[in-house]
């Protein structure tokens, strides 16, 4: 994905994704050489995997905003949506501690988890807000139409991951060894919108759905 962007031209223009690529490779190395090092079932591997796995999703969290200020730059609102994740984020992040403190034990590592789900699950919500924001100013650019609707489709897959875990704890062998499917998605989709869409290509989202005049 990184690749397809400096092919592209559009680095710069899109650098809090390309970000976030260049720091799930290093994030995946480090958590390899821990793994060839500890073990894959030692505490020193899943407590860098949990914190590591954090650190990630309050990046695409940030990546997401990125998306924001993309869609509603002709209105110069890019403070106000920085503002409002950061807000935001905060929120989540107290929200996920007030439930930790609910139990004692293994307070850290369940932080970790919790906090990770929960933005997960606010990610979501907030990719489909932008996808009708999207709908509302009908917005045409092709590429960034494409960036979005692949984030929402990787945020319903890990929703509904989480979901089916705690709802049907026999599955969790199963959805742990779909899960790295699920995390190649996001990237193989954004390299295709790179590679194959030029930025100033257009569609309508008319195409999409129904939207009145």
């Amino acid at each position: 994905m990184v690749v397809c962007s400096l092919r592209k031209g559009s680095f710069r223009r899109y650098i809090a994704l390309n970000c976030y690529m260049v720091a799930c490779i290093i994030v995946s190395l480090i958590r390899f050489s821990v793994m060839f090092s500890h073990g894959y079932s030692s505490p020193e591997y899943a407590f860098f995997y949990y914190y590591s796995d954090v650190l990630l999703t309050i990046g695409l969290y940030f990546t997401l905003t990125s998306l924001y200020a993309h869609v509603f730059e002709e209105m110069a609102a890019e403070r106000s949506i920085r503002l409002g994740a950061l807000a935001l984020l905060l929120g989540t992040a107290a929200f996920s501690f007030a439930i930790v403190m609910q139990s004692k034990s293994h307070i850290v590592g369940r932080f970790f988890v919790e906090i990770s789900q929960n933005l997960n699950f606010v990610g979501l919500i907030l990719t489909y807000v932008l996808w009708g924001a999207i709908l509302k100013l009908r917005e045409t650019r092709t590429r960034l139409i494409q960036l979005v609707l692949s984030l929402g489709i990787f945020f319903s897959l890990l929703a509904a991951t989480f979901a089916l875990r705690n709802l049907y704890p026999p599955l969790h062998t199963f959805l742990t060894n779909i899960s790295p499917i699920t995390g190649c998605l996001l990237p193989f989709a954004w390299a295709y919108a790179f590679w194959r869409f030029p930025d100033d290509e257009r569609l309508s989202p008319a195409r999409l759905t129904v939207v009145p005049r």
